[in-house]
């Protein structure tokens, strides 16, 4: 049997747009409610949320199979973290902090078996592999793994049309909060030279044939990426979703004191 089909990248690559949530509060119970909400993807998040690969597993056994394609996002490229999060199962890895080609490069070779990369060969071992039992996983992979960048800084931007010509680079992805502070401007997402940044690179990847994506909890903003093209789009955060509902019922329930 194959490897399965990664049917976030299938729908990326027919340019359909897909909207998802950040996932960061760790807990398999809160992934498994973001993962019924109904969002075409989530976003479990290695880098800023406190995961480790236990927890992240644990996480992707619960969204799948439940209408949301999982994404992991390491805290870094590491080549042999990427190993570890593909045998656990992940298809789809958001890596943050890509400045050039190179890193590009390094990324696209990790995701990939020999000889199109470099990935080491244990499947029999992995839950990717189904512990063994996909017989085919090791020649049918490459072709299921996603790899998606983050340009969030002044030396990508720079550098993007390098990163865009990798091939194994499936898309960018804008971190508005990190570009924003690189050029300036912390704090300050809605700054007219960040918006414009971000505008250029949603256009230029898209225009060299690349799905585009963004986090951005500015309808409008969603709205102005998508219609430019981009096709990866998170509107949600999960812990802020959670926090602002407990302000909410607080301030409710506070306010019936006499």
């Amino acid at each position: 049997m194959a490897a399965p089909v990664n049917a976030f990248k299938a729908a990326i690559t027919r340019g359909e747009v897909q909207i998802g949530a950040w996932v960061g509060l760790v807990g398999v119970d809160a992934a498994e409610v973001s993962a019924r909400a109904g969002f075409d993807w989530l976003l479990i998040d290695g880098e800023h949320a406190p995961n480790d690969l236990q927890s992240i597993i644990a996480q992707l056994r619960v969204v799948e199979g439940r209408g949301s394609q999982p994404i992991v996002r390491p805290v870094s490229g590491e080549t042999w973290m990427i190993k570890q999060y593909l045998d656990a199962g992940a298809q789809t890895l958001l890596i943050p902090m890509v400045d050039s080609a190179e890193q590009a490069e390094a990324l696209a070779a990790a995701m990939r078996y020999p000889p199109q990369g470099i990935r080491g060969v244990g499947a029999a071992l992995a839950r990717a592999s189904h512990y063994g039992s996909l017989a085919d996983y090791v020649t049918t992979a490459n072709e299921q793994m996603c790899l998606l960048v983050q340009a969030e800084s002044r030396a990508a931007h720079a550098n993007l049309d390098a990163i865009l010509g990798v091939e194994g680079v499936d898309g960018v992805f804008v971190g508005p909060a990190d570009l924003g502070a690189d050029m300036g401007f912390a704090g300050q997402d809605d700054a007219p030279q960040v918006r414009a940044a971000i505008l250029d690179i949603i256009t230029r990847t898209v225009a060299a044939g690349k799905a585009a994506g963004i986090l951005t909890l500015d309808a409008d903003l969603a709205r102005e990426c998508i219609a430019l093209g981009a096709t990866f789009v998170a509107t949600a955060i999960d812990t802020l979703s959670f926090s602002q509902a407990m302000r909410d019922a607080a301030t409710a329930g506070l306010a019936l004191k006499p």
